[in-house]
């Protein structure tokens, strides 16, 4: 819900690490957390003894410790469901309608059936202050039948609600609605009463109290109910709760929160892939709610999101407005295939089998004994990406059945896994020693050589191959690669052959020619291969092949912001040309400024971020003033770097906002794309708002 920026404020001793105050997304603001031990008298609150049934100062029953999974049987796979935040945030459109309407949603578009089951409300649904009893009051206006009423509904439809509360003094929200801490029996009583089904219980104005005390009451609160309630700690991993929670609660937030773009759901990905093995049936790893349908990246984007959610086994909580979704992202949502990944009752969350230079693959054993295997790509551009059955830790076979879990399309390997996959695709296969793999086709790859890059009116060269993975020989193949209107594309190799053995391939050169005022941007190519298996099977298969009409850059020095750029990511926010990043809208930056040295020209950004120009080897020289903008004071650490084509050709090291500017120079000499990148410091994406001053490239 929140974004991670704002400032830190010390933690008293002995209450775990710092917490970081996140500024929220519109509406929202945060009370530091961690504050005076005066504070805590004030407010009528001890510790570690915190408030009984009645709001009287007790100690905290004795209950025993154990795993959700043996104490309640629940959350035994990721939950599945809906979160209304991203959605409506505090507006007055969050009511009971629009509640219950989400619920018609799931049944009416198929969710239910496919396992969303939890309706959850988010922050703003109670009035900000409590009644004279010290009990939470559900806003009349929002929901004037009560929380019960709507619980009621949801239920009908044989479904769970959820409901929101902080492990504070107040919630999230700038409004301040009563939090519960120093009332958790009270409030679980609550919730129990009204038939609440799910609890997401948040960090914000926390006191300063231990994390691990404060998530353990509510805990013991919860099962004094006697309700059967999932538990969400949403703690933002700062005091490491995969490392103590798995019998508190039945998942615990990893990271801060995510927003909707490439920039975040990566970062928030790669802090979560290397929990693996805290997460299991009842106790899950949570990189927060789904992004998917937002608006802020591409469907190919939201394909990677979903596998890699559903690889991790992380909680598939919907978090886009359901009322005014596309076709595209109910099915992407609705995707059974890939949905039985997350929610396979083995409980393992996928690990890391390999990862280089953004080619990354993540293997899920499955109950079943298969493998869910993830072909993610972090670039800009396609890659190969290949593994073996033996390297995701299948048992040796003459064959393998592999399945497409996006096309829904069965085939027979050999045993290599691979495709080439699109700038930020993922290729979501499962892959089983199946002793029937001889009634599906081969597997064939197809690839693309050469650069996709065509300045109009020139025309490029690439050469495809289809490769037969399979144990069984391809037949009839024949391939054909097919461009806009308007364009020229013409084989000057073969386009078939009688037959493809084992790991033999078909190469096909191709002349490309974007007609001579063909405006710059990407336009879309495809590659398809169509084939027969021994036993008569017809069998295709596809790349989709992104080109981008380019225009050469100027001979001279020319500042990097008044140039077009390939492509962007960015962490939070767009990239910004001669203004800081500010915050998630276009625009909204200011002076770029490090150090307190201002600078009128350059870009700014957030990590992780990339920045691709197109300089068709005719350039020299990249130089600029990076650092950290002054915007966030004394917080943020990233790393500057600049590529040319594949080669890191200049970097500056871990740079704090303590730093003055570094002055940064790379030769990109007969580079066709050059590169500026910037990552965090190792710790994560708060605040790394970070400028290149004064960028120029030089041709």
């Amino acid at each position: 819900m929140r974004h991670l920026h704002t400032r830190t404020t010390p933690t008293p001793p002995g209450t775990g690490t710092a917490r970081t105050a996140r500024a929220p997304h519109p509406g929202r603001t945060r009370v530091a957390g961690a504050l005076a031990a005066g504070l805590l008298c004030a407010a009528g609150l001890t510790t570690p003894a915190l408030a009984a049934p009645g709001g009287v100062t007790a100690a905290v029953p004795a209950v025993r410790t154990v795993s959700p999974t043996s104490a309640d049987g629940l959350a035994l796979t990721p939950p599945m469901g809906f979160n209304n935040w991203n959605s409506t945030h505090c507006r007055a459109e969050f009511d009971q309608d629009m509640v219950e309407g989400i619920a018609d949603l799931f049944v009416e578009k198929g969710l239910k059936d496919a396992g969303y089951q939890y309706v959850n409300l988010d922050d703003c649904w109670a009035l900000p202050s409590r009644d004279a009893d010290g009990k939470l009051v559900p806003d009349p206006e929002r929901f004037p039948g009560g929380i019960k009423a709507v619980a009621d509904y949801v239920h009908s439809k044989g479904l769970k609600l959820g409901i929101y509360t902080s492990a504070g003094t107040k919630t999230c929200d700038s409004v301040g609605f009563p939090g519960a801490l120093g009332h958790e029996y009270s409030d679980a009583r609550q919730f129990a009463d009204w038939g609440v089904d799910y609890l997401k219980y948040d960090n914000c104005n926390n006191q300063g109290v231990d994390a691990r005390s404060r998530y353990t009451t509510m805990r013991d609160a919860l099962r004094a109910t006697g309700r059967p309630i999932v538990y969400s700690i949403c703690e933002w991993g700062e005091n490491k709760p995969w490392e103590w929670a798995s019998d508190v609660g039945h998942l615990w937030r990893t990271t801060g929160d995510i927003s909707d773009s490439w920039g975040s759901m990566l970062s928030i990905l790669k802090q979560n892939l290397p929990l693996a093995p805290y997460a299991g049936p009842g106790h899950w790893n949570d990189p927060d709610m789904l992004e998917v349908g937002n608006g802020g990246m591409t469907d190919t984007e939201y394909r990677s999101h979903f596998s890699m959610w559903s690889v991790m086994a992380a909680p598939l909580l919907i978090g886009s407005d359901l009322r005014t979704a596309s076709a595209a992202t109910f099915d992407i949502l609705g995707n059974k295939e890939v949905v039985a990944v997350d929610q396979d009752p083995l409980g393992k969350q996928g690990s890391v089998v390999s990862s280089t230079d953004g080619r990354w693959v993540v293997a899920k054993e499955m109950r079943d004994g298969s493998r869910t295997v993830a072909l993610f790509n972090e670039s800009g551009t396609a890659q190969r990406i290949a593994t073996t059955a033996a390297a995701v830790g299948l048992p040796g076979a003459d064959a393998y059945t592999l399945r497409d879990l996006w096309r829904h399309r069965s085939s027979n390997t050999a045993g290599t896994i691979a495709a080439t996959v699109p700038a930020h695709g993922t290729v979501l296969v499962r892959v089983s020693a199946d002793p029937a793999w001889a009634k599906n086709p081969s597997a064939v790859e197809l690839g693309l050589e050469g650069s996709p890059l065509v300045e109009a009116g020139r025309t490029a060269t690439l050469t495809s191959a289809v490769t037969d993975l399979g144990r069984t020989s391809a037949t009839r193949v024949a391939v054909t690669l097919r461009g806009p209107a308007g364009w020229t594309v013409a084989a000057t190799g073969p386009t078939t052959a009688a037959s493809l053995p084992t790991g033999r391939s078909l190469r096909t050169t191709w002349r490309v020619t974007a007609p001579a005022g063909t405006a710059p941007g990407t336009y879309d190519l495809a590659l398809k291969a169509v084939y027969r298996s021994p036993t008569g099977i017809t069998a295709d298969a596809e790349l989709p092949v992104r080109a981008s009409v380019v225009v050469a850059p100027p001979a001279g020095t020319s500042p990097l912001g008044d140039l077009p750029w390939l492509s962007t990511t960015n962490g939070w926010g767009p990239v910004e040309r001669d203004t800081s990043n500010g915050e998630e809208g276009s625009g909204d930056g200011g002076t770029l400024t490090i150090g307190g040295v201002p600078y009128a020209r350059g870009l700014g950004v957030h990590a992780g971020s990339t920045v691709e120009y197109y300089t068709g080897t005719a350039c020299e020289r990249v130089t600029a003033d990076v650092g950290l903008d002054d915007e966030k004071g004394a917080k943020g650490t990233v790393a500057f770097e600049i590529w040319a084509d594949g080669t890191k050709v200049a970097s500056t090291g871990v740079l704090t906002n303590a730093m003055p500017a570094q002055a940064l120079t790379a030769d990109v000499t007969g580079a066709q794309v050059v590169r500026l990148v910037v990552t965090d410091g190792g710790d994560g994406i708060d605040s790394d708002h970070a400028d290149w001053a004064d960028a120029k490239l030089s041709c």
